[in-house]
């Protein structure tokens, strides 16, 4: 089972959220944007949206700096 990430493939060995997703990438609790199959999910979204095998997903991380 694969997603494309960022426009890359990237393996699922099991179902999983997107909450659980970002844990697994390190990027939990981060700043981040999602798009799921071309849609926009809001983070309070991430914890209930599952990623399907074959789903195109985008994350783009926040920083701030100076």
């Amino acid at each position: 089972m694969s997603i494309q990430l960022n426009g890359k493939p990237h393996p699922l060995t099991s179902s999983i959220t997107l909450s659980g997703l970002l844990d697994s990438l390190g990027l939990g609790g981060k700043p981040v944007v999602a798009e799921l199959n071309g849609q926009p999910v809001l983070p309070r979204k991430f914890p209930t949206t599952p990623i399907q095998p074959g789903d195109n997903l985008e994350i783009i991380t926040l920083a701030a700096g100076g």
